[in-house]
C-alpha cells in the first residue's frame, strides 16, 4: 500500500478501475429531452482550446442505494465525486451518435455535504483526428428524478488557464493530438473538495437542453450532439512501473529507481536528462510527482523506439547512441511540496525522456510511474504447448490487440488512433476467439455503419473528423459483419445491419460494366501496403479500362457474403440478385485475368503482373478447382517474382493456403513475425519492413491470434451464431497441444496428444451445440459434451 500512497492519481485510479458503468435505468433519458442543459464556461470562446473546471455542491441527509447519472462533453472529461475519479470520456462517436456514460455514484457519496466536479477540456484545432466535435461544452443529467446534479447555471467554473496545447509534427503522418503545457504557477488543484473556494468562480452559462438521438416528439430537430448510451464499459487503469533507466545524465540515480518509488534530489542550476524503459509498449497516464524547485521546467518524451537514423529503428531493446523522436508534454514547477502532474490524454510510449532544468532552488522528484489504460479484455483463451515460440507470439499478438483498443478499435495507438475496417475486420475476430467480449465489436460495426455515406460507401475510419473513403473498405465491412454473424450470437444484430450492406453493394454496381468487372471507381482504392512500383500508395495495379482483379475478387467475395446473409435473414430477391452477379463475375474474371501459361491470374488485364493478393482471393473465392488451387498454393509458397502481401494481407493469404490443404505448414509461414521478435519488438510492426516500420503497433498483424485456435486446434464456425461446429485440426510436427477458447454458449476445448503411433483427441463442445470432426478427410460427429478418440 506505501506505493500507491505516493500518487493521488493512482489511488483514484485503483478506485476507478473497480467501477463499472451502470445500465441505462430509466427510459426517458433516451426518449425524451433531457432535463438537464449542456453547459460551458461564459465569456470563452466554444471553439478553441481550453481546459474548464465545473463543480457542484449537494447536501445529502442519507446516502442512497443508488444514484445513477449519465454523463457526457465535448471533447472530453474527467468526472470526481468528492475528489475520487468515477468516470472519463465520452466514448468516441459522432454528433448524430453522441454518446454518453451511465455512472452509479453512490458508493462515492457520503452524509452532508458532496462534490461533484469535472475537467472538461476541448483541444480544438490539436485534437486528434478521431475525436469529432462540435464545441466546448459538458453535461450531468440525474436519473429517476435525481435532480439535484443536472447541469444548469446553479453548476460553478472556472477556466484552468495554466494549461497549452504542445502540438507535435515528424516526417510521418500523425494525428493523435498534442502535448500538453502545464505551468503549475497557474494550476487550480483541489477544486473538487468540500473545503475549495470557489467564491470568485462563474456561473455557467446553458446552450441548450440535452437531446436523446431517440427522443419522441417534438419537431424532430436537432441542435447538435444527439445523444446515445455508450454500448461499452468503463476502460481498465492498472498502475503499472518503468523497468529501468537506460541512461542518465546530471545527478546519480539510486538502484531502487524507478523500479520503487524514490525521491531524487535534484541540486539548483542543474540540466538532469534520463532515459526509463517500460520494457514493453503501453498505454499509460503518465503520473509524476514533484516537490519545490519553483520555476524548474520539466519534460517529458514519449517514442515507442529510438532510431539509429531516421527512419531506421534497428533493435527496439537497443538505445547507445541512437536518436529520441516523439512527442512531448512540459510542466514548470510553482515550488510547492507534492505537486502532481497527470496528462488529461493517455499516450503511448515504450521509452520516456525525461528532462529537467532546475533554476535558483533545488527540485526533489518524489515519483515517476503510469497507469496503463484499454478495452477491459480478458484473455479468456488457453492454449498449452511445448513449443515456446507459440506463447511468445501469442502473448505478443494479445498486447498488440489490447494496444488497438480502446474505446473504439484502433489502427494504431500512437500515430492514428483511427478505427479503419480492414484493420478492425482482423481485431474483431481476436476478441471474439481470445476474449469472447463482443460488445467493441459490435461499437465497431456501428460506428462503421453510421458513417455510410448518401451514396452508399462507408468510409474508410470512423470517427474521424476529415472524412476518407477507401471503397474496398466497405466491401471488408461486409464481410466484418459477416464474420461476426458467424462467431457471435445476436442475429438480431445482424438484421439491423443487413440494409446497410445493400447500399453499399449497390454503390459499387454503379461502376460495375456490363461483364461484372468494375471500372474507375472513385477515392483511394487501397488494398495493401505492397513493396512493389506497380502498387502506388497501396492501391492494387489496374489495366488501361481502369480494371483490377484484385478489385472484382474483392467484390465477387463481398456478393457472395452477403447473399449468405440475406438467404438467412434478408430477402430472397437480394440473395437471388447477388448470387447473379457472383457467377457473372466468376466468368468475367476467369476470362479477363487467367492466365494459362502461369497458371495464376494476373492483377489486371494486361496479364503482366501477378501478386499474392489476386491469387489469393481467387481461392477464397471459389474461382479455382482443385488441381488450380493445389498449383496455385505451390506458387503462393515458391514463386517471388508475385507481389508479395504484407503482414496486414497474409492474414487472407494464410486462409488461401489452408483451404488448398496446405494447413498442417502454418507455422513454417510466420517468419516475418519472427523477425519483428528478433528485432525486439514487444508489439507486431506495421509495415513488413521492420526496421522502417513507422508505428511499432498494429493489430493487422495479429492474426496468428486467430489461426493458433482456428487452424492449428482446428475451432472453427459451422453455422451462424458459432450453432454448429467445425474441428478440423492442422498439427503439423506438434505432438502435444490443448487449448480453449470462449463459444457464446460456454467454453470450447481440444486436445490432441501423440503416443504410441495414435492420437489420443479430447473435444469438449459447450451445451446445447453439435458438431463434427474433420481428421484425414473423414467426418466423426460430436455431441456437446465431452468426446473422446482414439485416432491413426
Amino acid at each position: 500500500m506505501k506505493m500507491m500512497k505516493q500518487s493521488s492519481l493512482v489511488n483514484i485510479l485503483l478506485l476507478f478501475s473497480l467501477f463499472s458503468f451502470g445500465q441505462v435505468s430509466d427510459a426517458q433519458i433516451i426518449h425524451e429531452q433531457w432535463k438537464a442543459s449542456w453547459i460551458k464556461m461564459p465569456g470563452e470562446s466554444d471553439y478553441e482550446y481550453g481546459v474548464y473546471l465545473f463543480r457542484k455542491r449537494i447536501n445529502l441527509d442519507s446516502v442512497p442505494s443508488r444514484f445513477d447519472i449519465h454523463v457526457s462533453a465535448d471533447n472530453r472529461y474527467k468526472l470526481y465525486v468528492n475528489q475520487k475519479l468515477v468516470s472519463l470520456g465520452p466514448a468516441r462517436g459522432d454528433l448524430a451518435h453522441w454518446n454518453f456514460e451511465t455512472v452509479d455514484i453512490a458508493q462515492y457519496l457520503q452524509p452532508g455535504q458532496n462534490i461533484v466536479s469535472a475537467r472538461v477540456w476541448n483541444e480544438a484545432a490539436y485534437r486528434p483526428e478521431a475525436q469529432i466535435s462540435l464545441q466546448t461544452g459538458f453535461i450531468l443529467q440525474g436519473s429517476l428524478g435525481n435532480i439535484s446534479l443536472n447541469t444548469d447555471k446553479s453548476w460553478k467554473c472556472s477556466r484552468d488557464s495554466s494549461y497549452g496545447p504542445i502540438p507535435f509534427t515528424g516526417p510521418f503522418y500523425y494525428v493523435s493530438g498534442a502535448g500538453e503545457f502545464i505551468d503549475m504557477r497557474h494550476h487550480i488543484t483541489d477544486f473538487g473538495s468540500v473545503d475549495f473556494n470557489d467564491e470568485l468562480w462563474e456561473y455557467a452559462q446553458p446552450i441548450f437542453h440535452g437531446i436523446p438521438k431517440d427522443i419522441r416528439g417534438g419537431y424532430g430537430t436537432s441542435n447538435g450532439w444527439m445523444l446515445v448510451p455508450s454500448i461499452i464499459p468503463a476502460m481498465e487503469m492498472s498502475p503499472q512501473r518503468f523497468r529501468a533507466v537506460r541512461e542518465s545524465s546530471g545527478v546519480k540515480l539510486p538502484e531502487s529507481f524507478p523500479v520503487q518509488s524514490t525521491d531524487i534530489q535534484i541540486p539548483a542550476n542543474t540540466n538532469v536528462s534520463f532515459l526509463l524503459d517500460q520494457g514493453e509498449l503501453t498505454n499509460a497516464y503518465p503520473t509524476m510527482r514533484f516537490s519545490n524547485g519553483v520555476g524548474s521546467a520539466i519534460t517529458l518524451q514519449y517514442t515507442e523506439a529510438l532510431y539509429t537514423k531516421f527512419p531506421d529503428k534497428g533493435n527496439r531493446n537497443e538505445v547507445a547512441g541512437k536518436q529520441f523522436l516523439g512527442r512531448m508534454d512540459s510542466i514548470i514547477s510553482n515550488g510547492k511540496a507534492n505537486q502532481v502532474f497527470e496528462t488529461l490524454n493517455w499516450r503511448t510510449f515504450r521509452y520516456i525522456k525525461l528532462d529537467i532544468k532546475t533554476g535558483s532552488e533545488p527540485l526533489v522528484l518524489n515519483d515517476i510511474s503510469s497507469s496503463f489504460t484499454g478495452y477491459p479484455f480478458q484473455f479468456n483463451a488457453k492454449l498449452e504447448t511445448a513449443l515456446p515460440e507459440i506463447k511468445t507470439m501469442l502473448d505478443i499478438g494479445w498486447r498488440t490487440a489490447r494496444l488497438c483498443a480502446v474505446e473504439t478499435y484502433m489502427d494504431c495507438p500512437y500515430y492514428e488512433q483511427l478505427q479503419y475496417i480492414g484493420d478492425g475486420r482482423i481485431q474483431a475476430l481476436i476478441s471474439l476467439y481470445n476474449s469472447g467480449d463482443d460488445r467493441l465489436v459490435r461499437n465497431a460495426l456501428n460506428l462503421m455503419d453510421h458513417s455510410r455515406q448518401p451514396e452508399g460507401v462507408t468510409l474508410s475510419r470512423h470517427p474521424s473528423f476529415t472524412p476518407q473513403i477507401i471503397p474496398t473498405f466497405s466491401l471488408w465491412y461486409i464481410g466484418m459483419l459477416h464474420d461476426y454473424w458467424m462467431y457471435a450470437k445476436d442475429t438480431s444484430f445482424v438484421i439491423k445491419k443487413i440494409p446497410g450492406t445493400r447500399q453499399v453493394l449497390e454503390y459499387f454496381n454503379n461502376y460495375q460494366a456490363s461483364d461484372g468487372s468494375i471500372q474507375n471507381v472513385p477515392n483511394w482504392m487501397f488494398t495493401d501496403w505492397v513493396n512493389a512500383p506497380e502498387w502506388k500508395s497501396g492501391v492494387a495495379p489496374r489495366g488501361k479500362d481502369g480494371s483490377s482483379s484484385i478489385l472484382d475478387l474483392t467484390l465477387l467475395w463481398a456478393y457472395q457474403l452477403a447473399a449468405e446473409m440475406e438467404g438467412r435473414n434478408g430477402m430472397r430477391s437480394f440473395k437471388d440478385r447477388y448470387l447473379a452477379e457472383a457467377a457473372k463475375l466468376k466468368k468475367t474474371i476467369r476470362r479477363k485475368y487467367w492466365d494459362q501459361s502461369r497458371g495464376l491470374f494476373s492483377d489486371r488485364p494486361e496479364k503482366d503482373l501477378f501478386s499474392q493478393h489476386a491469387n489469393s482471393l481467387a481461392i477464397l473465392t471459389g474461382l479455382t478447382n482443385k488441381a488450380e488451387t493445389n498449383s496455385i498454393a505451390e506458387k503462393l509458397l515458391r514463386d517471388t517474382t508475385m507481389a508479395a502481401a504484407s503482414i496486414y494481407f497474409r492474414y487472407y493469404l494464410h486462409q488461401a493456403l489452408i483451404k488448398a490443404g496446405r494447413g498442417n505448414e502454418y507455422l513454417s509461414w510466420l517468419d516475418k513475425w519472427r523477425e519483428n521478435i528478433s528485432s525486439g519488438l514487444s508489439t507486431w510492426a506495421e509495415m513488413s519492413d521492420v526496421s522502417k516500420s513507422r508505428s511499432d503497433c498494429h493489430a493487422w498483424g495479429s492474426s496468428p491470434n486467430i489461426e493458433f485456435f482456428r487452424t492449428i486446434l482446428g475451432i472453427d464456425s459451422d453455422a451462424p451464431g458459432f450453432s454448429t461446429i467445425k474441428i478440423q485440426p492442422h498439427l503439423g510436427s506438434l505432438k502435444n497441444i490443448q487449448g480453449s477458447i470462449p463459444h457464446p454458449n460456454g467454453e470450447l476445448s481440444t486436445q490432441y496428444i501423440y503416443q504410441e503411433g495414435q492420437w489420443n483427441i479430447q473435444i469438449k463442445l459447450p451445451s446445447a451445440t453439435q458438431g463434427k470432426l474433420i481428421w484425414k478427410g473423414k467426418q466423426i460427429p460430436l455431441n456437446s459434451g465431452l468426446n473422446k478418440f482414439q485416432l491413426q
